[in-house]
């Protein structure tokens, strides 16, 4: 037990302390090392091999195909006709654009892969339309926020690659389970935009005619062609998910350059510099964690723990309840991915023995770490809206407050209903 508090806290403490997350892992690891035995004890060379085998990967390769695809769906004009086809379809219900937030938010989820490139990309044209038709920024800026943090639930989702590529789990599958919460999660902002619309009396757009609905439609289509493409192939066996990533690669890149020609030459030697800084930031990350994995396993803190959960005599619904929580707690201070690499290793044997279904414990895991993006002090997303917006920090903070609410209540209602994640999976196996 003492290894696990020193894995933990000793992490924790110098996350705290401002050091990289990477720094922070491989410090911890030197600082277990020493109290087991001394770094004596293992030969240096094992360093370097466990960090290496960590990356000799093929599913790890879909992390920077997708990185890739979705950084160049955002530079050109797919997120304005995801937006403007969103608009047509729900602008002209109670809620208005807020409705035209989470549709378009759900939509581009299946090209951004991540909260922060869906507050980035889509989130920056949904403020601006909803502050040139005069809705209260709070509003505007509460549900962009809470909108993106559906983007790593839908499919295709880097933080569910790490999780299956860690814990042995089929990304298949955890990309299909994926659609329902975040289907869900949609439902209920949507719902939350329509109360609020009594309170605030937001405008409404003007219903769209079938002929207009089908130009935008037409002019979204090869862009919302995308995830079919990702989750179609996949599901059907014509390629893997590292594959998928490579095909969604190709596609977005023809859109940009052939088809749509609003992705110049420019743009391409910016979204390769941002893929290779945010890919080799991840690969590091991921080799010093898998050290961190073996140490775990080799240390039998895994075991440790199950036996200290079953022994907690609250069934499986209240365990469950309680790891929602500590996810929820550590989302505040770590990125999705990174919490993913340290924590999936330290519960998959607790999980076996309580005889949880590992698809359901990656799409809970997952939606609980990203409500960690837009809650401070460490939320990736609320600095992404303090630069879209022009607000002060406390006053964003403010703002996704009451949208953290439906959140919650999704995550509930998955924890007592698992068959809401794994039943689509079931089916379509």
């Amino acid at each position: 037990m003492e290894y696990l508090v020193v894995f933990l806290g000793l992490m924790v403490v110098l996350f705290a302390l401002g050091f990289p997350i990477a720094v922070s892992i491989g410090l911890t690891c030197l600082a277990v090392l020493v109290i087991d035995g001394g770094l004596s004890a293992i030969p240096v060379e094992l360093f370097a091999f466990q960090m290496l085998s960590g990356l000799n990967s093929f599913p790890i390769l879909a992390i920077p195909f997708f990185i890739l695809a979705a950084s160049l769906m955002n530079v050109g004009s797919a997120a304005t006709r995801i937006f403007d086809f969103a608009n047509g379809l729900v602008g002209h219900i109670r809620g208005g654009l807020g409705h035209v937030n989470v549709v378009a938010s759900m939509l581009f989820a299946g090209m951004s892969a991540t909260a922060v490139a869906d507050a980035a990309g889509i989130g920056q044209l949904e403020i601006k339309a909803m502050r040139d038709r005069g809705y209260p920024m709070r509003f505007a800026v509460g549900i962009t926020g809470a909108a993106s943090i559906i983007s790593p639930v839908i499919p295709p989702s880097i933080a569910m690659v790490v999780y299956g590529w860690l814990s042995g789990t089929s990304i298949a599958a955890l990309f299909v389970a994926g659609v329902v919460p975040g289907v869900l999660l949609g439902l209920s902002l949507m719902a939350t935009s329509f109360i609020a619309s009594y309170w605030l009396d937001l405008p409404l757009s003007p219903r769209a005619r079938l002929g207009e609905l089908r130009r935008l439609f037409l002019r979204a289509f090869f862009p919302l062609l995308t995830p079919v493409i990702i989750i179609g192939g996949i599901w059907t066996g014509f390629f893997t998910p590292t594959e998928a990533g490579a095909i969604a690669c190709i596609y977005a890149f023809l859109l940009g350059t052939v088809v749509y020609r609003d992705v110049g030459v420019r743009d391409l030697v910016t979204v390769l510099q941002r893929t290779v800084s945010f890919t080799a930031i991840i690969m590091f990350i991921i080799a010093i964690a898998t050290f961190y994995g073996w140490l775990l396993v080799r240390l039998r803190i895994p075991q440790e723990l199950a036996v200290m959960l079953t022994d907690l005599n609250i069934g499986v619904t209240g365990i469950l309840f309680c790891i929602a929580l500590f996810f929820l707690i550590i989302g505040c201070f770590m990125s999705v991915v990174e919490a993913v690499l340290i924590f999936t290793p330290i519960f998959m044997l607790s999980i076996q023995f309580l005889g949880i279904d590992p698809v359901f414990f990656g799409v809970l895991m997952v939606l609980t770490l990203s409500v960690g993006v837009i809650t401070p002090p460490f939320g990736n997303v609320l600095y992404v809206l303090v630069g879209i917006a022009g607000m002060p920090f406390e006053e964003v903070v403010q703002a996704v407050a009451p949208f953290l609410i439906p959140i919650f209540v999704v995550i509930a209602l998955l924890i007592l209903f698992p068959s809401l994640v794994t039943f689509l999976p079931s089916i379509l196996s």
